[in-house]
């Protein structure tokens, strides 16, 4: 049986220790050292570094987007005394009620509106782009210089403006794509085709619904963890000036 005897730190800064190995009734006794100042010292120099922990935190808040809804539509209407709603998520569309999108669905039919469909191809992209930017924020926690934190917050600045731009064409072909054979025809007062597109943020009137379009906790994760980011950034900003002050003064 291997058992531990002593361990001591000698005036080298080396951590060592004994280890008793009986072997056919005799003992031995092997004595290792581990430079402990090299051993530690990264561990230590990344436990003071403030920005790489905000930004680990950055990095894993997008993940929240695959635990709750991105986004939520509802439509209010005097004949639904429970409003009808569906939530967005990062990879699917969902019911907030039983049989909200059938219903929607089925009312949308009469003038002319494409079903939801059960999957778009964003249901794809979003959830690999979202892994891969938060395995490069991680990376970039661990090993990166805190200029590389700036870069992440643009780069999820883009890609959340991109999909932003492509929710509103997808509603914009959503609402104005109508089938000519619509049982029902609306238009405008300047006889031009009426569009039934939700509105991007925000609440609007649609012939006798009110519709709402507002983000959910998912996005509220995802501008969370971006504005983590910034914040890591300004902060290993700080920590920098402070060292090179620190340096300018020790050398005058």
């Amino acid at each position: 049986m291997v058992t531990w005897r002593r361990y001591r730190i000698n005036k080298f800064g080396k951590f060592c220790f004994s280890i008793y190995f009986p072997s056919k009734g005799e003992s031995c006794l092997f004595t290792l050292a581990f430079t402990y100042k090299k051993l530690f010292k990264p561990l230590k120099y990344f436990a003071m570094k403030k920005s790489n922990i905000t930004m680990l935190v950055a990095a894993l808040l997008p993940l929240g987007l695959f635990l709750y809804p991105l986004w939520r539509i509802t439509l209010e209407a005097p004949q639904y005394p429970i409003p009808l709603a569906m939530n967005i998520h990062i990879n699917d569309f969902s019911d907030v009620n039983p049989h909200d999108i059938k219903n929607i669905n089925l009312m949308n039919h009469y003038v002319g509106m494409k079903y939801i469909p059960d999957a778009i191809p964003e249901f794809k992209i979003f959830p690999i782009g979202i892994m891969i930017t938060s395995f490069i924020g991680l990376i970039i926690a661990f090993t990166g210089n805190y200029k590389w934190f700036l870069g992440w917050f643009i780069l999820m600045i883009a890609m959340s403006a991109a999909g932003m731009y492509d929710f509103y064409l997808w509603e914009h072909d959503y609402g104005y794509d109508l089938d000519p054979k619509a049982i029902m025809k609306f238009t405008n007062p300047d006889g031009t085709q009426m569009g039934f597109q939700p509105p991007l943020f925000g609440s609007r009137d649609i012939l006798n619904f009110r519709a709402h379009s507002y983000p959910q906790l998912g996005a509220l994760f995802l501008a969370l963890g971006i504005a983590t980011s910034f914040l890591a950034f300004l902060i290993g900003k700080k920590n920098n000036k402070k060292t090179l002050t620190m340096k300018a003064t020790s050398k005058s």
